[in-house]
């Protein structure tokens, strides 16, 4: 199969790469990324992907994404884990709802409580339809965030 994406490493570059395999200093992943740019270098061995696959226990489109993040964007892109374009999930609480919740959390408690409950709090923000709704473990987690203690 003719691949799209040559990897030609000079020898600085092989050098960094190596150094990096050898010394196991750093995250697991960019191990494997650098041993996977070593084994399909041109002017090395030159695998084939399948083969780079098996030997560093990894898809070949693995293989293929690092030799495309190298040609593409350099060396340090394909180290590094491919940035999400999209979040999975949407943050409820962003930062005018933290703002919102602090100054809320700042304010005196409700009339027979001597402090906020942190449920407290997220029924809150539901009432004044700062959100649709939020669990208190997004609020305790906002909270623990901003080292707001409520104590």
């Amino acid at each position: 199969m003719n691949k799209k994406y040559i990897v030609r490493l000079t020898a600085e570059e092989r050098e960094e790469l190596e150094d990096l395999t050898k010394k196991g200093k750093t995250q697991a992943y960019r191990i494997k990324h650098a041993n996977i740019l070593l084994a399909v270098d041109a002017d090395g061995p030159n695998w084939p992907d399948h083969q780079v696959g098996q030997a560093y226990k990894c898809h070949q489109n693995t293989v293929r994404n690092v030799r495309q993040r190298f040609v593409e964007q350099g060396p340090e892109a394909a180290l590094e884990r491919k940035k999400q374009d999209v979040p999975s999930c949407e943050r409820i609480i962003d930062g005018d709802v933290e703002a919102r919740l602090i100054t809320i959390a700042c304010s005196r408690p409700p009339e027979g409580y001597a402090k906020w409950t942190i449920q407290m709090l997220a029924d809150e923000l539901v009432a004044l339809h700062v959100v649709d709704s939020v669990s208190s473990q997004t609020v305790w987690r906002t909270l623990k965030k901003t080292n707001l203690n409520l104590t």
